[in-house]
């Protein structure tokens, strides 16, 4: 008897080892769009002002300058890359300001309830800007965060990431206008919807939809890139708007993903809300040949 209990001291130790292995979760896995690696990054932290960074934008593509928002004040901000002093030019009055585009030579600024804003380019160095045009009712009621605009065809695209209608259709809908620099108006060209229906019965997003936080498109492959903040993922989209891959987010990297643009230089920016411990950030992917 006093043998097996000796056996078993020395077991007992062993099987409690294997049992907490056993037990213990699954390490998760987290994937990268091709051409890009998500677990380097270089971080460009923001200053206070921009804590609640809300959307980037470059202009024709040249990253030595970042146009960014937030989504508290109707602010334009403008910095170098890596360089933390800002200047800004203000647009609006105190608002939920989510994502912008710079249209060739032309600012438009999407605002939480579908109300976009738009102004020349070269007001955007001047403190106050003087020509805003503000367009109301353009989009169905429901929530926006997210604006692509396509400097070739001069098309605007908006996502909903609330609309009555979409949760029941597990789909997520979308707008398309044109803009006319000449005229300086928005025209209405068309609507789109995204079948969210295999992520929703795969588990990949939550039942309540994608909920859209940015959007940008890949310009050489036409493949659209969108982030979700609320499901931690960027998905991917042919030009025909169907899923291609899904790739979920490091929450340690990807505190909260508002924004997304590519560069001229085909690298990838992903800007991150700061929260009570973490300043808003930043992250620059560059494309790997």
């Amino acid at each position: 008897m006093k043998a097996i209990l000796k056996k078993m001291s020395y077991l007992l130790p062993l099987l409690i080892l294997i049992g907490f292995y056993a037990c213990k979760p699954a390490k998760q896995s987290y994937s990268s769009p091709k051409g890009y690696d998500f677990n380097h990054p270089e971080k460009f932290i923001m200053p206070e002002s921009l804590h609640e960074i809300s959307g980037i934008a470059f202009y024709k593509g040249k990253s030595d300058t970042v146009y960014s928002i937030q989504d508290e004040e109707g602010r334009l901000y403008r910095q170098a890359w890596g360089n933390k002093k800002q200047q800004h030019a203000v647009f609006g009055k105190k608002g939920d300001y989510e994502d912008l585009a710079i249209l060739n030579e032309t600012v438009i600024i999407l605002r939480s309830d579908g109300t976009l804003f738009t102004f020349p380019f070269t007001e955007a160095i001047q403190k106050k800007v003087r020509n805003v045009k503000e367009w109301n009712d353009m989009l169905p009621d429901g929530e926006y965060e997210s604006i692509y605009a396509d400097q070739q065809t001069n098309q605007v695209y908006l996502l909903c990431k609330n609309c009555k209608g979409d949760k029941k259709s597990q789909t997520m809908s979308g707008s398309i206008f044109t803009y006319n620099p000449v005229k300086k108006e928005l025209i209405a060209s068309g609507n789109f919807s995204m079948d969210l229906g295999e992520l929703v019965s795969s588990g990949q997003i939550l039942k309540t939809g994608l909920k859209a936080s940015a959007l940008t498109k890949d310009p050489h492959s036409g493949d659209w890139y969108i982030l979700s903040s609320v499901n931690k993922l960027l998905v991917v989209a042919g030009p025909d708007w169907k899923v291609k891959s899904v790739h979920r987010l490091n929450s340690a990297t990807f505190d909260q993903p508002e924004g997304i643009a590519f560069d001229n230089q085909m690298n990838l920016y992903i800007s991150n809300e700061g929260d009570e411990l973490s300043s808003g950030n930043i992250l620059k992917f560059k494309r790997k040949p």
